[in-house]
Formats: structure tokens, C-alpha cells, sequence
């Protein structure tokens, strides 16, 4: 018998995305390496995300891996960006270490739209 490869975390994150789509006129960042596609939009206002969605093309532990990310950073500071760290959603989804690389993928994912955000609010600060 083969051990089922997905933890209940990752299945009910696959299984029910509440933050997959676009955040509408949001800031975007988009990363594709490993054959995986990550796209995430946010709205900010105050200093606050807003908004968080997620487009992902991937295994389920990317795609829940995503919305994890989603639900943990929207009502957040944008400043808290700055914390997220793949490790602790690894762990929650008890991704295997073969993987490692792929959920990387949304690490730099966040790191561009960190990077987005503060572009936008050099460029309208009362964002």
C-alpha cells in the first residue's frame, strides 16, 4: 500500500484555494523556473495588504503552499513581507525535501511582489 503523499493541510488548501484569481488593478509579480508558475496580486492600502491572490501552476503542495501564503499575509502589514519565510509552510505542509526547490519558487515569487509594492508606493506614497 502507498502512503498517501499529501498531509490534510495540503488538501484542504488544494482542495478549496479561497485566494486563487487576480486582485483586479492590483500590484502583480510573477515568477516562473522549474517548469512552475507563480503569479501573486495584492491590494494595499495604509500601509496594509488589502488583497491577496494567488495563480499558481504546480504540484498540490505549490498550490496549497500559495494559499497558505495568502491567508497568513493578507490583513497584514506590508512590512510583514519581509518575514515570510518558506520553511514554516513546508513544515505545516510536510513537504517532502525533493521539493524544496519548487516551493522556493514562491519565495522569490514574494520577494518581487515585496519589490512591486515598494515600487508602487515610491511612485504614489499614499499607497
Amino acid at each position: 500500500m502507498i502512503a498517501d503523499p499529501y498531509n490534510p493541510a495540503v488538501r484542504a488548501a488544494f482542495a478549496n484555494p479561497e485566494h486563487s484569481g487576480d486582485v483586479e488593478g492590483g500590484i502583480v509579480a510573477y515568477f516562473e523556473d522549474q517548469g512552475m508558475r507563480i503569479r501573486l496580486s495584492a491590494q494595499v492600502a495604509n500601509g496594509s495588504i488589502t488583497e491577496l491572490r494567488f495563480r499558481a501552476l504546480g504540484c498540490p503542495h505549490v498550490i496549497a503552499a500559495a494559499e497558505l501564503f495568502c491567508q497568513q499575509f493578507q490583513g497584514r502589514s506590508i512590512a510583514a513581507l519581509e518575514q515570510f519565510e518558506t520553511g514554516q509552510i513546508m513544515q505545516q505542509l510536510a513537504v517532502p525535501v525533493e521539493k524544496t526547490g519548487r516551493i522556493l519558487v514562491l519565495e522569490d515569487t514574494v520577494r518581487s511582489l515585496r519589490a512591486a509594492i515598494s515600487d508602487r508606493i515610491a511612485s504614489n506614497p499614499q499607497d
